[in-house]
């Protein structure tokens, strides 16, 4: 056996030796057919689902779409030229279409060459907003729905750097827009610009809890770069291009209408800035103004937030999550931390939520106080208001119906949100006088759409909730043979007509209108497969044992035509996952997937392969539990690897594998997950790890579910990282990682060391770097390669 492997891995190293300094490559045809695919449109609808919005995009970005030039600051992404973000993703085409009518319009007059995002409808509904990426910036246009003609009405100079740089007037004619100053001074360069002193930090002696954050602010010049880039205008625009200014140069980082349209809320950024935290935590303020522009009043002065206390349910102090109350005309809405922000503080209650009616003469008045942390509010069309609230260390999450004619309430919901067995799903909302979305309530009754997961299976549902006495009455549970519906939206209690999408393996998600009284559905679009070649192959929820007991799921894929019954050729496996983290095992253990969703292969998994006469196990589950004081990460290795005993097992079982030729990989912390199997199993024959994390003491603060910092359990930090423990890694290891990656942690560095250390210590590893790719990959040119990549080295390790 010794002899075998060391002639494996001198194969492996050889087929490399010869792959420095390749070109771009494509992989192989059967894989290629199913990559190169043209994306169906994307469906937009309207509240009243009588107006659909068909999209089109291309399928993939190009190398020439991530080489635009780009700024990275304050935790964005800046492309200085257009003025929005760097990672915008644009359709380039729009048609519309009725609900009633079967055949889409092509809209009329749109931009040469489009490149359009940001869409939203006017609040009547009638009309339909987009902004149009030039080559010089960014401009606004509507389309009259009616007639299906665009319109330009400002001219490329809106500043959409931090987001949607416009938004509506509750009147439908009148929007506002932020746009650049005319006289914007120049952006300067740091790599030209000499240094006028050094970049000095200090530190006060707070403790505090951040995570690695990327794209950050590093010296003055980004500073004043960040602040030229965010700086706007607000003009008042009409649909026929009419100006009026209406705020003077700010960072204006959010704007909102009251719901009656006669205030304007708007957030600004201020200084000082921050070179460790990104902008939602810089200083802002907040101000609401009449419909004349003039001041009202300061509702929110929020200082610089750089100290956290530990744990994910703490939160800054001071007044957060402000909005307006969906069911009046001009009200705010928001909550104030009564232990500081930290969850260790002991304490009655731990938020307190406070409504404050404009022109904020009157002091806020109190409105309810929350044992856990304050989630959110779903306001109704009637004279109630639900408010949630949650607790992470518990996984906890608990609703209160709270009436608002006497302050009273009770409680919905009260389990541990992890359990989706017991999901009593969303409540149906619809839209009010002020076109604000509440929850439907029609005679004292509302209705919840639930996923439906089940033991045996998902059957979504629809439920109706007596709202005074909290008892339900099921309406209607989704049984199709052979094929998932996802419930959408109710169009109509009383008639019992609702909103669907239908799939299965083989047949694109496509929209039905349905009426749950007769059960006859109407198909509303007719999107075709675009995966016909393996339309038959076979798929299969499979359900096993970990070793302590816990039940696992993972969806298998056989190839088409492979003989299940006589099990004559023993198949490679492929295994992706992703490992997730519970407190309990009978959560750990429900099973979230359904054999009927439509095969999509895409880059994220091992689908493809298929096509290439492998087994694969996608989206098997890896959870990681810490009962009661024990938190996951403290098992998290024995964890890992039983997870993944299991899975072969399970399969083996089935007779369809050759258990030596089995390869498991993963993104981000699926690619942690794959280095640590190989590092501390011998179940795999090679891995492919995606733009993952290896060093857990470059991520010190907190990673992925893990609270408690490097210097609270170092021996968990430690032992989880497979670059600590490198020297125990033998087994064939693919490592591709995006050279422009953005996400907190998963610093490209990381692989970059990694692939060193493997190196110099003689283990059989490639790394592979995405030139422009941040953490998930969208240039058509990269993805191509990384499946060539990822074709050749399972050929050579599991078929060769």
């Amino acid at each position: 056996m010794k002899i075998k492997l060391t002639i494996c891995l001198l194969a492996f190293l050889n087929f490399y030796e010869a792959q420095e300094n390749i070109t771009y490559q494509k992989p192989s045809a059967e894989i290629l057919k199913l990559a190169d695919y043209e994306r169906p449109p994307g469906v937009l609808m309207n509240s009243k689902k009588d107006w659909i919005i068909f999209t089109y995009r291309p399928t993939y970005k190009t190398l020439e779409d991530l080489s635009q030039q780009e700024m990275k600051l304050g935790g964005l992404r800046i492309n200085p030229v257009t003025n929005i973000s760097s990672t915008a993703t644009y359709s380039n085409n729009l048609k519309v279409r009725k609900l009633n009518d079967k055949t889409e319009v092509q809209v009329k007059n749109l931009p040469a060459n489009p490149k359009i995002t940001y869409t939203s409808f006017s609040p009547d509904e009638k009309k339909l907003a987009f902004t149009n990426t030039t080559g010089k910036g960014v401009e606004l246009w509507i389309v009259d729905l009616e007639t299906a003609t665009a319109k330009k009405i400002t001219p490329d100079n809106l500043n959409a750097n931090l987001g949607s740089p416009y938004v509506w007037n509750k009147d439908s004619k009148n929007l506002l827009i932020k746009t650049l100053p005319q006289n914007r001074a120049a952006l300067t360069d740091p790599a030209k610009d000499l240094p006028t002193g050094p970049i000095v930090s200090t530190a006060d002696g707070k403790v505090s809890q951040n995570r690695t954050y990327q794209d950050l602010l590093k010296n003055p010049q980004d500073e004043k770069n960040f602040e030229i880039l965010t700086s706007s205008y607000i003009y008042n625009v009409d649909t026929d291009g009419n100006l009026k200014k209406v705020k003077d140069q700010d960072m204006y980082s959010g704007l909102s209408y009251s719901p009656d349209g006669n205030y304007l809320m708007a957030t600004t950024l201020k200084k000082p800035f921050s070179y460790i935290v990104p902008l939602n935590r810089f200083p802002m303020t907040t101000t609401v103004y009449d419909s004349n522009g003039n001041v009202v009043k300061i509702v929110n002065e929020t200082p610089l937030n750089e100290i956290m206390p530990k744990g994910f349910s703490s939160v800054r102090t001071g007044k957060r999550d402000m909005g307006w109350r969906n069911d009046l005309p001009a009200t705010l809405v928001y909550a104030e931390a009564l232990d500081d922000g930290d969850q260790s503080k002991t304490t009655d209650f731990r938020d307190e939520v406070f409504t404050w009616e404009a022109p904020f003469a009157a002091a806020p008045k109190s409105f309810f106080k929350t044992r856990q942390r304050y989630e959110g509010i779903n306001w109704t069309n009637d004279h109630y208001a639900i408010v949630s609230e949650g607790w992470y260390d518990t996984r906890n999450t608990k609703s209160y119906l709270v009436d608002l004619n006497n302050g009273t309430s009770k409680v919905i919901d009260d389990r541990n949100y992890q359990d989706v067995y017991s999901d009593p799903g969303n409540f149906n909302t619809t839209k009010n006088q002020y076109g604000r979305y509440v929850v439907d309530m029609k005679g004292g009754k509302s209705y919840l759409i639930g996923a439906g997961f089940t033991k045996e299976g998902q059957h979504p549902f629809i439920d109706e909730m007596d709202m005074k006495t909290l008892k339900k009455k099921r309406l209607y549970t989704s049984n199709i043979k052979n094929a998932k519906e996802e419930i959408l939206d109710i169009l109509n209690p009383s008639k019992g007509d609702i909103l669907t999408t239908r799939q299965s393996p083989s047949l694109y998600p496509n929209y039905f209108r349905k009426n749950i009284k007769s059960d006859k559905a109407e198909a509303v679009t007719n999107f075709a497969n675009p995966f016909e070649s393996i339309k038959d192959v076979y798929k299969e929820v499979i359900t096993y044992k970990r070793s302590d007991g816990v039940t696992l799921t993972g969806t298998l894929y056989l190839p088409a035509g492979y003989d299940r019954k006589n099990k004559t050729e023993k198949l490679p496996l492929l295994i992706w996952a992703y490992p997730t983290e519970y407190k309990d095992k009978n959560t750990a253990g429900q099973n979230t997937q359904n054999p009927n969703d439509f095969t999509f292969p895409y880059y994220g998994s091992f689908v493809y392969w298929t096509a290439k006469g492998y087994a694969v196990l996608d989206d098997a589950a890896f959870p990681i539990i810490g009962e009661g004081k024990t938190e996951p990460n403290d098992t998290f290795i024995p964890q890992l690897v039983a997870n993944a005993e299991a899975a072969i097992n399970a399969v083996d079982q089935l007779g369809y594998i050759d258990r030596k030729k089995v390869a498991v990989g993963g993104h981000s912390y699926g690619a942690f997950m794959t280095a640590n199997l190989l590092t501390h199993s011998k179940l795999f024959a090679c891995g492919i790890a995606r733009s993952g994390a290896y060093n857990r003491t470059l991520t010190p603060f907190g990673f992925q579910s893990e609270q408690r910092n490097y210097w609270d359990v170092p021996d968990v930090y430690n032992t989880m990282s497979p670059f600590m423990n490198a020297d125990k890694m033998k087994t064939p290891l693919l490592l591709i990682h995006g050279d422009a990656d953005n996400n907190p942690g998963t610093f490209t560095l990381q692989t970059e060391r990694y692939f060193q250390a493997l190196k110099n210590l003689g283990a059989p590893v490639k790394m592979v770097l995405l030139p422009k790719e941040a953490h998930g990959y969208a240039a058509k040119e990269n993805i191509l390669h990384l499946l060539w990549e990822q074709d050749q080295f399972l050929e050579k390790c599991l078929k060769k």
